[in-house]
């Protein structure tokens, strides 16, 4: 009797935000305790029940700041693919900033989404609540990657991922 084919895995783009809060010394701030743990039960077992990448602009963020705390980032890293930020992600970012989903400051957060679209990603996860898992900015950020012909990932924190949450 032949073996029942395994579903194949969600992709899954991991935002510098998760591992920075995968890796994190811990805090005081409440706030920023909880996601950390969140983070951190969902990291255990993400790789087993997603295909996880980052991406070059990932791997120029997690090198930033205090050198251990970059080093444990760079660690976290270290078995997931790194997706690259190209010529196109770099034209599908400027698009979403042109059109106010992200601001010009971030551009690296819109870069972040278009490599996540530009590679079919099923999922990008993020705790930046300012620039892109934002109730106001996502259906922006869709209809930009829907416009320019890419399927946009769902966005959400790992919270929503953990629990099945995510749309």
């Amino acid at each position: 009797m032949a073996e029942a084919a395994k579903p194949e895995k969600k992709k899954v783009y991991v935002e510098t935000t998760v591992v920075s809060d995968a890796t994190a010394l811990p805090t005081n701030d409440l706030t920023l305790a909880g996601r950390q743990m969140a983070t951190r039960e969902w990291w255990k077992t993400a790789a087993e029940q997603f295909d996880l990448f980052s991406s070059t602009v990932v791997s120029q963020e997690v090198r930033r700041g205090d050198s251990e705390a970059a080093q444990r980032r760079i660690e976290a890293l270290r078995d997931i693919p790194e997706l690259v930020a190209d010529s196109r992600a770099v034209a599908l970012a400027i698009k979403i900033i042109d059109g106010k989903a992200v601001p010009k400051e971030y551009p690296d957060g819109a870069l972040h989404i278009a490599t996540a679209a530009l590679n079919a990603m099923d999922y990008l996860v993020s705790w930046n609540f300012k620039h892109i898992t934002n109730a106001q900015t996502i259906p922006l950020i869709r209809r930009i990657c829907e416009v320019n012909g890419y399927r946009c990932p769902e966005i959400c924190t790992p919270m929503m991922l953990q629990k099945g949450e995510a749309p």
